[in-house]
């Protein structure tokens, strides 16, 4: 299951107020992994001031600013990355020793 993260925040510093989240999405099955990095404005009603805010919160706005459809390509995005890794189409190498 692909884990969301909180990596930064922009804010106003005359009101504390976010207006930018940078955002992780990330999954590990064994020794596979896969990320997706990114960034989205926040508008609206952010009435929570900086110092309380939790991850949690802004990830529900990342989230919501998003749409769930591009949540899901993100986190399919992820998948798509171990699957890759998993069974690797290409391959670099020698076939005979140095």
């Amino acid at each position: 299951m692909a884990t969301w993260k909180i990596s930064s925040l922009d804010r106003n510093t005359a009101d504390g107020f976010v207006t930018t989240a940078h955002w992780v999405v990330s999954d590990t099955d064994g020794e596979f992994s896969g990320s997706v990095y990114g960034s989205v404005g926040l508008t609206g009603e952010l009435t929570i001031p900086y110092e309380s805010l939790t991850e949690e919160v802004v990830i529900g706005w990342v989230k919501s600013a998003m749409g769930q459809e591009t949540v899901a390509a993100h986190e399919a995005n992820v998948a798509a990355q171990i699957a890759a890794a998993k069974a690797p189409v290409t391959a670099t190498g020698l076939p005979w020793g140095e």
